[in-house]
């Protein structure tokens, strides 16, 4: 399985962690490509129908797809991945923005865990991971919430520990936010699923939040 696929999409601008920079293979999208330059990074491809920038011409391989279409540019990217044997997928600069768009990259990154990947979505002050069938560890973030929902109707064997709210054993389903608002208690937290596709999201608190 290769290692990492970094997918840059066009939602509002945020920094690339430093330790996914040298990931297997970087796909912009649409005005991902932009960003991309501000991150001083090179895609090994842009895709993206270009209803929101102009169409690259920089030299490196452009897909160049249709306005009317069933992906999104994003989804496209995600399918590309998939297609190409990634199962570690991070997209950056996909929150923020249209809530549309928001939704959509979540459902992009359910996509991934129903493959069985893991995507994470990274963005200015907050950090998505959903994956489904496993545990994921997450280290303490400082003055960041961790909270958990159920992408699918329902994850069941929910396990959480190393935070202020453990639980095991639990289920969670998508109508009821049972999990949201918890921090780390421990250098870590481990959390895991036995079905359904899970999101955990951390979140930068805001000055005076506490929880």
């Amino acid at each position: 399985m290769k290692h990492l696929c970094l997918i840059l999409s066009g939602g509002e601008y945020c920094e690339v962690p430093a330790e996914y920079r040298n990931a297997d293979m970087i796909i912009a999208c649409d005005r991902g490509w932009e960003y991309a330059g501000m991150l001083s990074l090179t895609p090994d491809l842009i895709v993206g129908d270009f209803d929101s920038s102009p169409v690259p011409e920089n030299g490196i391989p452009v897909e160049h797809l249709p306005t009317r279409k069933d992906d999104t540019d994003t989804m496209y990217a995600v399918r590309m991945a998939l297609g190409r044997g990634f199962r570690n997928i991070m997209i950056c600069c996909a929150l923020g923005g249209r809530l549309d768009h928001m939704l959509a990259n979540i459902q992009s990154a359910a996509f991934v865990a129903a493959q069985g990947g893991i995507c994470r979505i990274i963005g200015k002050d907050t950090e998505i991971t959903v994956f489904s069938a496993s545990e994921q560890i997450f280290l303490k973030h400082p003055g960041w919430s961790l909270s958990l929902f159920a992408v699918s109707d329902a994850c069941t064997g929910v396990t959480v520990q190393g935070t202020k709210f453990d639980c095991e054993d639990i289920t969670l389903k998508n109508t009821f936010p049972l999990g949201v608002s918890n921090v780390w208690a421990a250098e870590e937290a481990r959390v895991s699923v036995k079905s359904g596709i899970l999101m955990v999201v951390r979140s930068r608190l805001k000055k005076g939040e506490h929880i």
